[in-house]
């Protein structure tokens, strides 16, 4: 596998060699800033990893509201308000 680093400004003025890398298998990982930002990658590939990056995804956001409760326990919901909000919902059965 090939693997091309571009500055953004670099992969806006090449996009199409950036489509062209993708479609052939390669990645490009595009720095905005000097800061690694975005990375392009073949649509096979994102298909195959798409569950997976759901599962990171999720986490992150579970990451980030255990810290927001760390902070301030006063956001917490009791686990029978949110059992009542999804049964009302219809996303819990009894």
């Amino acid at each position: 596998m090939t693997l091309q680093i571009m500055k953004s400004d670099q992969a806006r003025i090449r996009w199409r060699r950036v489509l062209e890398a993708a479609r052939a298998g390669h990645d490009t990982i595009i720095e905005h800033y000097d800061t690694p930002t975005a990375v392009v990658i073949p649509y096979e590939d994102f298909v195959a990893l798409r569950d997976e990056l759901d599962d990171l995804r999720a986490g992150r956001r579970a990451r980030a509201a255990l810290e927001a409760w760390q902070r301030d326990p006063s956001l917490g919901v009791p686990l029978a308000e949110v059992e009542a909000q999804l049964r009302a919902e219809g996303l819990l059965d009894d």
